[in-house]
């Protein structure tokens, strides 16, 4: 027998929305669904919204003293996710520095967010000006949203300087990653997933597939991801999700993840909302027994950037206690950021 577990549904603001659902459920011809997205009409909302002010260039321009004496320079800071950390980072009183690495058709620019200007570097300069900001900002985090192209030339730099790091990009030589921070031995926070309450959805997936391995042994299993057309790779939270179906028993290839960027079937098939079709992540996951008479559903929408946002800026004031601190370990997850228990 199999139930399907549905949440009441909430008024929330539909512009910053979360949402969560597990289910197992049948058809009522008794074989397993044919289609893993559905539109659904409840959900979990999060409501998630902070005021938004940022640094200035080389005139800054202070309108209100820093609540901590934490610095931090958001690299590609012209991009949706760069602005969105700009916003929470400042409604949390961390100190901005007027400067951000860019692509080279950037360099030069001077982008203005609410107010306040920032000025691009393109990567020709980097490792001279890096240098010359973390020796004036000694309590300095560099955040790193870029592109996966960037991860290791951009953890390299990072590391050749001995700036601590939060880096939420996803793709890249991982094993080289890890590798180049630990023989560096500079503090970061290296997690391919910034929303807290994704990762604590990850973290119980890791303590089942620890407890009980083989579980789901013969289940077949059919992933959908659903991005933004710019999001170029396959998701890395869906990729950590089905590691752990893996170990629970299930057969599976990472290739056989179906990406959707296509907006018309975001919007149809998918059910994103259409305001965010240039901002969203919805995941699905569904097993199915081996004579289909069971399956089991797992879901995780996020519409917009805050909750990313959010989890960053924990992960920034996480990294800078371990760098005062002097902390043994060096290199860190949202997991650790989550055990600590202390998130705004």
């Amino acid at each position: 027998m199999a139930s399907m577990l549905k949440a009441p549904t909430f008024v929330s603001r539909p512009e910053k929305l979360v949402s969560f659902s597990i289910g197992s459920r049948r058809r009522q011809d008794g074989g397993a669904p044919t289609g893993i997205f559905r539109k659904r009409a409840s959900l979990f909302p999060v409501a998630l919204s902070s005021s938004m002010s940022t640094a200035t260039v080389q005139h800054v321009q202070k309108s209100a003293a820093p609540k901590t004496d934490i610095s931090i320079m958001v690299n590609s800071c012209s991009g949706k996710m760069g602005k969105a950390v700009i916003k929470a980072a400042d409604s949390a009183g961390l100190h901005l520095v007027p400067v951000s690495f860019g692509a080279e058709e950037e360099s030069g620019q001077t982008v203005e967010i609410c107010g306040r200007e920032i000025l691009v570097h393109g990567p020709s300069e980097r490792e001279h000006i890096l240098a010359s900001i973390f020796q004036e900002y000694p309590n300095l985090i560099v955040v790193d949203f870029t592109v996966p192209a960037a991860v290791n030339a951009n953890a390299e730099l990072y590391c050749k300087v001995g700036v601590p790091f939060v880096l939420g990009t996803t793709g890249g030589d991982r094993d080289r990653l890890y590798k180049t921070v630990e023989d560096s031995g500079v503090y970061a926070v290296i997690s391919p997933q910034m929303g807290k309450q994704v990762v604590a959805f990850l973290a119980a997936m890791e303590i089942m597939a620890e407890q009980f391995p083989g579980a789901f042994s013969g289940y077949s299993l059919e992933v959908m991801e659903s991005h933004q057309a710019s999001k170029l790779d396959a998701s890395g939270t869906a990729k950590a999700v089905i590691s752990c179906f893996q170990k629970l028993g299930v057969s599976y290839d990472m290739d056989q993840i179906k990406l959707i960027r296509d907006p018309k079937q975001q919007l149809e098939m998918v059910g994103v909302p259409e305001e965010h079709l240039l901002g969203h992540a919805f995941h699905m996951y569904h097993l199915t027994s081996p004579d289909q008479t069971v399956s089991f559903e797992f879901q995780h929408n996020v519409c917009g950037r805050s909750i990313y946002a959010e989890g960053t800026v924990d992960a920034v004031l996480f990294l800078a206690k371990k760098v005062k601190s002097k902390a043994d370990k060096h290199i860190y997850d949202m997991i650790d950021v989550l055990r600590e228990g202390n998130m705004r």
